[in-house]
């Protein structure tokens, strides 16, 4: 056999599951795809369990904040969380998620062509960066399928679904390096995130200006998670790792913040760099250190 030695490496991502739905020839098959809409955040619906059982986490990581256990978090982050970690935070917070939902599938029903033979709305997918994220989910933009002759670029009918959650105060922007937008849409997100934020849209005029956002949620419900019985405790450290894996950069200035000083500017403004990117993140986007 010929020894064959190129010294190639190509890039490769973990592999995940994915249903099988059917054949199409020899080398081709469909699968049921689930797609992560780039840029934006919701609240969670189930992340934690039922609120009662969230809420508990949440008490949780709000006595470990108190009593001293991560103050290796930074002291103003930690107060922060403290003031949002409530004890309706949980329930909040899920209720919040659910009605995103809930307005996700009407702009659907609103805004999508459904072909009467079969029932389903068509969407465009707009592919961007990783392509496929640490869950096997596709990375992408999402907009309803639309035919030639296109509207004009500013049309609201060309606007993503990314966007639209955004604008009406549904999603938090949470753009995260290198899934990034062109630059164009990118300041036309930041100005809809702006707007939502400072006229208290959607989520945060139903379930209030205190509400845990996803990624904030996300993080205490790992910072308050129990010890598992019968094993060692997981140190604090390993936990403030899990639970804040992303830097924080200021997107009107390209300044660094960090992995905790992501709350010294509102949301609108905060874009994100996983910590193994932050380097090539410097050069790319030419950010600034403190």
């Amino acid at each position: 056999m010929a020894e064959i030695a190129f010294g190639f490496r190509p890039v490769t991502r973990r592999v995940y599951d994915a249903p099988l739905l059917r054949g199409i020839d020899g080398d081709t098959v469909n699968i049921d795809q689930s797609v992560r809409m780039v840029s934006i955040d919701t609240p969670e619906t189930h992340v934690g369990g039922s609120a009662p059982t969230a809420q508990a986490t949440l008490d949780r990581c709000r006595q470990r904040l108190a009593d001293g256990v991560y103050d290796a978090i930074e002291p103003g982050l930690r107060a922060h969380l403290l003031d949002r970690l409530t004890p309706d935070a949980a329930a909040r917070h899920l209720s919040a998620g659910a009605r995103a939902g809930q307005e996700f599938a009407r702009m659907r029903a609103e805004r999508l062509v459904v072909d009467p033979a079969t029932g389903v709305g068509k969407v465009g997918i707009v592919v961007t960066g990783e392509v496929i994220e640490e869950n096997g989910r596709l990375l992408a933009y999402v907009t309803p399928w639309l035919t030639a002759p296109l509207p004009a670029p500013d049309d609201p009918r060309r606007r993503t679904f990314n966007l639209q959650l955004v604008e009406t105060g549904w999603a938090v922007l949470f753009p995260i390096y290198p899934s990034l937008p062109r630059d164009a849409d990118l300041a036309r997100a930041v100005h809809a995130a702006e707007s939502a934020w400072e006229n208290k849209l959607g989520a945060w005029a139903e379930f209030g200006a205190d509400l845990l956002l996803g990624y904030e949620y996300r993080a205490c419900i790992k910072l308050g998670a129990a010890d598992r019985p019968n094993e060692a405790p997981v140190p604090p450290g390993a936990r403030i790792d899990q639970a804040f894996r992303r830097v924080c950069i200021d997107v009107r200035t390209r300044t660094i913040l960090g992995r905790f000083g992501y709350h010294q500017i509102e949301p609108p403004y905060r874009l994100w760099v996983w910590q193994d990117d932050l380097d090539d993140a410097r050069k790319v986007l030419q950010l600034v250190e403190p």
